[in-house]
């Protein structure tokens, strides 16, 4: 008969504990909101909140992707506002073969820089800190630093803004389905649960036979893929590319996926824990909104959220010496 140590149950019993604390803290808030804010729960203002939620959802997703790992991608919200840039002058040419460019071209740029990182081992912090500003310089030059407007081509993008089903935008079920999808994806393939043992210990799963050059470059493709479809959500709802349009969003995105629970070294969490981390970001949004936090907080905010959340979730038995 097998038995399970005394401080490896404590320890199984903490994690899940700590995993459960997001989704209590996101009903909280909402009820909070709502007690000063009664129509926060109407459903049109459930329907705007979750259209604004769209973008964001998705570029927290894929950085979800590339922070299993144990990296970090710091170049994907401004890689996005490249996209919707390229959009704005592909789609009037090409049409739908324009946004297909546009994706491909997001995660052929995703794909180089994992690429960089496993074959230059060098680390992805520096790596997406270069590229981040190789894109925004990239997006000012071809746009004239200048927003473009998207007249002709529109109707290829346009039902990401104006389509619904059951009164629901679409371009927010595409991001929810895009998570549910992940989930089980990442639960029914080997290559996806790959992802989990490569951030928990990817010297171990080098020798076990495990290609993990192959899957960080997997992530960051991922991770560009998810900037793509979040510049076409952005482009459809403002009519026009912008060099800056989704930078905004960057460090947001990151907050979504360490709030949500996935763990900042890699190895623990996963798109469902960034689905409830998205949906806490954007409804501490609208609670700061309310008790007249300026806009121009938010972003101190976010960051005070970030480093509280690591320092929650972080697994210290797995870190050595603290940077």
């Amino acid at each position: 008969m097998s038995t399970v140590p005394v401080s490896q149950g404590s320890a199984g019993l903490s994690r899940r504990l700590i995993a459960g604390v997001p989704a209590v803290v996101l009903l909280v808030l909402i009820l909070a909101v709502a007690s000063q804010r009664p129509s926060f729960l109407s459903v049109t203002s459930l329907r705007t909140l979750l259209e604004g939620t769209a973008p964001l959802l998705l570029l927290a997703l894929g950085q979800t992707f590339v922070i299993l790992t144990g990296g970090i991608d710091l170049s994907q919200a401004v890689l996005a506002s490249f996209g919707t840039v390229l959009l704005a002058l592909w789609l009037p040419i090409g049409g739908p073969l324009g946004a297909l460019a546009v994706l491909l071209a997001l995660t052929l740029a995703g794909a180089l820089n994992g690429l960089v990182c496993a074959y230059a081992q060098i680390p992805s912090f520096v790596v997406t800190l270069g590229t981040m500003g190789l894109w925004a310089g990239a997006a000012l030059a071809v746009s004239g630093s200048s927003t473009i407007s998207i007249t002709k081509g529109y109707n290829t993008i346009f039902w990401l803004r104006d389509l619904r089903v059951a009164g629901l935008p679409v371009s927010a079920i595409m991001a929810i389905g895009a998570v549910l999808l992940a989930a089980v994806l990442m639960r029914a393939l080997t290559r996806g649960r790959s992802l989990h043992a490569m951030g928990l210990a990817e010297r171990a799963a080098q020798m076990s036979g495990g290609r993990t050059f192959r899957l960080r470059v997997l992530a960051f493709a991922l991770s560009g893929l998810c900037a793509g479809l979040a510049a076409m959500v952005l482009a459809a709802s403002q009519f026009s590319g912008a060099p800056s349009l989704a930078d905004s969003l960057q460090l947001p995105s990151i907050a979504a996926v360490v709030v949500g629970g996935t763990v900042i070294t890699g190895g623990i969490g996963g798109p469902l824990r960034t689905l409830v981390g998205t949906l806490l970001v954007v409804v501490l949004r609208v609670g700061m909104s309310v008790v007249g936090v300026p806009p121009s907080y938010e972003q101190i905010v976010y960051g005070t959220v970030i480093v509280a959340a690591v320092a929650l979730t972080l697994d210290r038995r797995r870190v050595d010496i603290v940077k």
